[in-house]
């Protein structure tokens, strides 16, 4: 609720965030708790850094409040490997942990790399992308993108005390899958009325843009799920070679 109060969330994002928040926290109490509240503190702070520039950013498919859809795609993933912890299993712990670390790495490189003013790069093709257009990235975002793996597998310790090299590999993981599809299969259109590249279909000019690569039903929502469940699966198999 503090969240949505900041503006951080919209109210069917602040729904869908309390149920997972009450599954993840049902499952495994405080240190689950934790990891989650890890991610979500640290977006929401980093979201604020530069927040003007961040606004400016008219071309990127969703921004500023995170509805029900990008809540679920960022911690649907989690929710599901909590409920299953409980069931017992080598591995189920450091899976939820690692669908966070992956959101928490995607999104700390996006932040920190949307508020510097150095030009990202097509992950893929080594173009000049627009800030904020998926797929791109810079130094200072790909540093963030290890940082925030790294801090979220650190907070995960406190599930196993093995978990921070589970964790750390499905979070960067997880980050790596999110900017190879973001360069390649996730909708980028072409506005011919503002002659520039954009996510979203209409544009915010209110002109209808041309698909230009992707496909139009692979949206952000589902490169940043895909991302999770990368997360979930590495740290998953990490831990169970470990064993």
């Amino acid at each position: 609720m503090a969240a949505f109060r900041a503006g951080a969330l919209t109210l069917d994002g602040t729904v869908v965030a309390i149920v997972i928040g009450t599954l993840v926290f049902g499952a495994g109490g405080w240190p689950f708790a934790a990891v989650l509240l890890t991610f979500f503190v640290t977006s929401i702070a980093l979201g604020r850094v530069r927040r003007a520039r961040k606004a400016s950013l008219t071309n990127i498919e969703k921004a500023g409040a995170r509805d029900w859809t990008q809540v679920l795609a960022n911690g649907g993933v989690a929710a599901a490997c909590a409920l299953l912890s409980l069931h017992g299993g080598a591995g189920l712990r450091e899976a939820f942990a690692g669908a966070f670390a992956a959101a928490t790495a995607d999104t700390w490189g996006t932040e920190i790399g949307t508020a510097t003013a150095a030009v990202p790069r097509s992950i893929v093709t080594g173009r000049r992308l627009d800030p904020g257009i998926s797929g791109g990235v810079t130094p200072a975002g790909t540093l963030g993108e290890v940082a925030g793996a790294a801090t979220l597998a650190l907070v995960a310790t406190s599930l196993h005390a093995a978990a921070f090299l589970p964790v750390l590999a499905g979070g960067i993981a997880g980050a790596l899958i999110d900017s190879l599809l973001g360069a390649t299969a996730q909708a980028l259109y072409y506005c011919r009325a503002c002659e520039c590249y954009c996510e979203a279909d209409p544009h915010v000019c209110g002109a209808n843009p041309r698909l230009a690569r992707g496909f139009s039903w692979f949206t952000n929502d589902t490169v940043n799920f895909a991302a999770t469940l990368t997360g979930a699966l590495v740290a998953y198999g990490v831990a169970k070679l470990l064993v």
